[in-house]
């Protein structure tokens, strides 16, 4: 399988490394980069320009990027690239040499580093880089004006033989002794890592192979080992830009690893309550640097570890009591500080809060109270109370059950409207959809724990072709709506957990077969367009961020399920 670098990033499980093709910006000539993705996604990360020379000089090449090696051809000679370790980089180049080339940030340095080569201290990135030769020589253009260096630049010069091998490494302090081995052996220890991911891959039907290579080798790189603020190896959204984790996309990547990756599967899962605030609050997202507490997720992760017990062996009785308090204080924040009109009904203080950052739901004010909120908590106590029992705490689990069906009475109560759910304003209680968007229907994933009316209701919605349903999935905003806009985020795009989401609903209120006609409608658009953050819901091409990972995680789900 070949990718794109403008599209998908190469690079490996573990690493911060990642290699794209850059666009040209007023700071930044465009080409091909040598990415690090720690940090956050303030920033894209850049740390070298990469160039391949002949005679001294700059020559195009094309890139051809697999899994596991990066080959560059110019009609000159060709460069290899390999990532044998997550901090570690081999290239070696045949009738070629290799610029690389660094804009300087504040303070930022570089000097030899006796004979292990050049140390580049890169104060903006807050690591340390070490560029060594194993073939061929180094050849520096390092500028200093007496507090930094104005120009960072190395060339890799091939020996007599016209080859050049160089390693690349990253550190905080001090690099690691030398490493021994040859680029081949690298290379050979990358793909067999690979290819050991693929094989724990539970198979897909043979129509979506190459689509479910893509998916594996997005969710197999994507991954970061702990470090820093991050207490798991972590499965980034992307990283293209999206380079964190966010505090509900974690469970569907959990979901997807549940068979092939049961421990991984449980540290997706379980990292978010490792950093829980004493109040019961998940910070919105992670990375290796810090988080951000500015707003939060929806708690969709009772749903998602009732999901898991019954398909992970990693979630054994002992991680069960692990997390049962974690798990109830997040459940608790809600009512205590997201209900300030203390009716009982929790609220969203924005629209990021609920996940759907820009919904139409949120057009008119905040706070709002919207039903999906209430479905969410009514399945979380659910599992608390089957938590409980598990863990001999039957006194727990009575009060968690008594009060998901009273949350569940409250729900119907307060936004059933006869034909539909509403989303209100917190307070006034006055309607807050100014459109119609498809998180009226979230509810669906309670199936038959609603009255047999209001599910009828429900899925007659989701049935009706051109509103929300597509050739290609559920639109989250009424493609008939004036509010709908193609590339409009929440406001139109067909979304990969959203999917999950009702796909799994309509299986629990009885629906198999729509539910895996929809199922396949989202893998066919995935198939063809890649795994991108969203889809236009009418075309189904592929918008925004084209490589992340819990679209590659519910595509691997629903195929899987699902065949062709």
């Amino acid at each position: 399988m070949l990718f794109d670098l403008h599209t998908v990033p190469f690079s490996r499980f573990g690493s911060y490394f990642a290699f794209s093709m850059l666009p040209e910006r007023p700071d930044r000539e465009a080409g091909l980069y040598l990415r690090l993705v720690r940090g956050g996604d303030n920033d894209i990360g850049a740390v070298f320009r990469i160039e391949l020379l002949a005679g001294g000089q700059a020559v195009p090449f094309a890139c051809f990027a697999s899994p596991t090696l990066l080959r560059l051809e110019a009609e000159e000679g060709t460069a290899e690239w390999c990532i044998p370790e997550p901090d570690f980089i081999r290239v070696r180049t045949q009738g070629v040499g290799l610029r690389l080339t660094c804009a300087p940030g504040i303070y930022d340095y570089a000097f030899p580093l006796g004979e292990r080569g050049w140390e580049f201290n890169s104060f903006v990135r807050e690591r340390r880089f070490l560029l060594s030769p194993a073939a061929g020589s180094i050849r520096e253009d390092v500028r200093w004006d007496g507090v930094k260096a104005q120009r960072l630049a190395f060339d890799g010069v091939p020996g007599g033989d016209g080859k050049l091998e160089l390693t690349l490494e990253e550190y905080r302090t001090v690099p690691r002794p030398p490493r021994p081995g040859s680029f081949d052996q690298g290379l050979a220890q990358v793909q067999g890592e690979y290819a050991a991911w693929r094989s724990r891959m539970p198979a897909v039907a043979a129509v979506w192979s190459e689509a479910e290579e893509l998916a594996a080798y997005i969710t197999w790189s994507c991954v970061v080992h702990a470090d820093g603020y991050l207490p798991r190896n972590a499965m980034y959204m992307s990283k293209n830009w999206m380079t964190n984790i966010w505090s509900w996309d974690h469970c569907f990547n959990a979901m997807a690893l549940a068979e092939a990756d049961p421990d991984l599967a449980w540290d997706q899962f379980a990292i978010f309550f490792d950093r829980q605030d004493d109040s019961g609050m998940l910070p919105d997202f992670m990375n290796d640097k810090y988080a951000l507490w500015n707003c939060c997720k929806p708690p969709i992760h009772g749903w998602t570890l009732q999901w898991l017990m019954n398909r992970c062996e990693a979630v054994t009785t002992q991680r069960l009591a692990e997390i049962y308090g974690p798990l109830a204080r997040w459940t608790q924040w809600w009512f205590d500080y997201r209900d300030d009109d203390r009716d009982g009904v929790p609220q969203y203080n924005h629209g990021n809060d609920s996940g759907w950052d820009n919904s139409t739901v949120f057009l008119a004010a905040i706070p709002v109270e919207s039903p999906d909120l209430c479905a969410f908590l009514i399945l979380q106590m659910e599992t608390l109370a089957m938590l409980a029992n598990r863990l001999g705490r039957a006194g727990e689990a009575e009060q968690w059950e008594r009060r998901s069906q009273e949350l569940l009475a409250r729900m119907i109560e307060h936004f059933w409207r006869g034909d539909r759910f509403q989303a209100v304003q917190s307070g006034t209680h006055a309607g807050a959809d100014e459109g119609d968007s498809l998180m009226a229907y979230l509810p669906v994933i309670l199936g038959k724990r609603l009255p047999e009316p209001i599910l009828r209701k429900l899925i007659e919605g989701l049935r009706e072709e051109g509103r929300f349903l597509t050739a290609h999935g559920f639109a989250t905003e009424s493609v008939r709506s004036p509010l709908y806009t193609p590339d409009g985020y929440w406001r139109g795009p067909i979304w990969a957990p959203v999917m999950l989401l009702l796909v799994e609903g309509l299986k629990e209120a009885g629906e198999e077969r729509f539910a895996a006609d929809v199922a396949k409608r989202f893998c066919r658009m995935a198939a063809s367009a890649g795994m991108a953050e969203n889809f236009d819901a009418l075309e189904g091409r592929g918008l925004r961020d084209r490589a992340f990972t819990w679209t590659s995680s519910v595509f691997l789900l629903l195929a899987r399920e699902y065949g062709a």
